[in-house]
């Protein structure tokens, strides 16, 4: 019987529902290659049945994953990554080298976590995070290549949405697995015009104009799909682009104009859920407040990183 959470896409490409706070809000993706895989992005530690599940689903023991690849160490990303290693005995993190030595030393991921979520929160969402042995985590290089059984697989720095970021190029598909970088765009918006998409600011590394340039560097490759971690394939790659930018400038001009606003955390998230609304008006989805209902985490993470990008020049 098939699984529920489990989404072929075609040429040896899977993509799974982590199951993190809700339905189709965060996945990871499993390549499948001449009886070797890999998994991009994890979720966090109670994804971990699943993504073990899919392998045996499709008849892989966990010997065949050669590499775990998180795009960045954000825990909805990476979180997952060291239990999951203890049981792929095989297989290499490949990491960006800004990340690498949290997957060997997550304490300081955890600290930081912990003081924006709290105890309750990290032990019912994320759980303990486990380190890596550090001989089995390699840094990943701009214009690197590894070989998934011959299916090449290229990454690239793209900083923007956080400075440890990376994409990764599946020549195969003509597809980038984006991360955060190509923002996100979750099925519950999708309508007869396609699929919406908004860029993600999250604390504390978002940098407007390096996104920009991490983008572009996506589009240069002429790509056929974008693979989101929130949420799954998207393709009309330079209708979303484009809105991306857009959003992305509103995003900024929003901020910059509140930045000495009083309750400016409020208003900032006031000025998000307006631009939504208007936004998600446009492209035609029925249930707009239940939408933005759905998108206050989002909404909550966004103006906080807004927040700090206005005052980097106070650091």
């Amino acid at each position: 019987m098939p699984l529920d959470f489990v989404q072929s896409l075609g040429d040896g490409l899977h993509v799974i529902d982590t199951g993190f706070h809700r339905s189709l809000f965060d996945a990871s993706f499993l390549i499948v290659e001449d009886g070797h895989a890999a998994f991009v992005d994890t979720g966090t530690n109670f994804a971990v049945p699943r993504l073990l599940a899919a392998l045996a689903d499709l008849g892989l023991a966990p010997e065949a994953v050669d590499f775990v690849i998180p795009t960045h160490v954000h825990l909805d990303h990476a979180g997952g990554v060291g239990l999951l290693m203890q049981s792929l005995p095989r297989a290499r993190v490949l990491v960006h080298p800004r990340g690498a030595r949290h997957m060997v030393d997550p304490s300081q991921l955890f600290q930081g976590a912990l003081a924006v979520y709290g105890a309750d929160e990290m032990a019912r969402s994320y759980g303990t995070l486990v380190p890596v042995d550090a001989s089995r985590v390699q840094a990943t290089d701009d214009g690197m290549v590894v070989a998934l059984a011959g299916r090449p697989l290229r990454f690239i720095d793209t900083p923007g949405h956080a400075r440890h970021h990376h994409c990764i190029w599946d020549e195969r598909t003509r597809g980038w697995f984006t991360g955060d970088t190509f923002g996100l765009s979750y099925r519950e918006f999708d309508t007869a015009n396609g699929p919406w998409i908004l860029p993600t600011s999250t604390p504390v590394q978002f940098d407007p104009d390096a996104l920009r340039a991490s983008v572009r560097r996506l589009l240069e490759a002429e790509p056929q799909w974008m693979y989101l971690t929130h949420f799954g394939r998207v393709g009309d790659v330079a209708r979303l682009a484009g809105s991306l930018g857009e959003q992305l400038d509103a995003m900024v001009a929003l901020a910059l104009r509140l930045k000495d606003a009083p309750a400016r955390h409020e208003a900032l998230k006031a000025g998000m859920a307006a631009l939504y609304r208007a936004q998600l008006q446009r492209h035609g989805v029925a249930a707009i407040e239940d939408g933005l209902a759905g998108l206050a985490l989002d909404i909550e993470l966004n103006a906080q990183g807004l927040a700090v990008w206005l005052d980097r020049d106070k650091a």
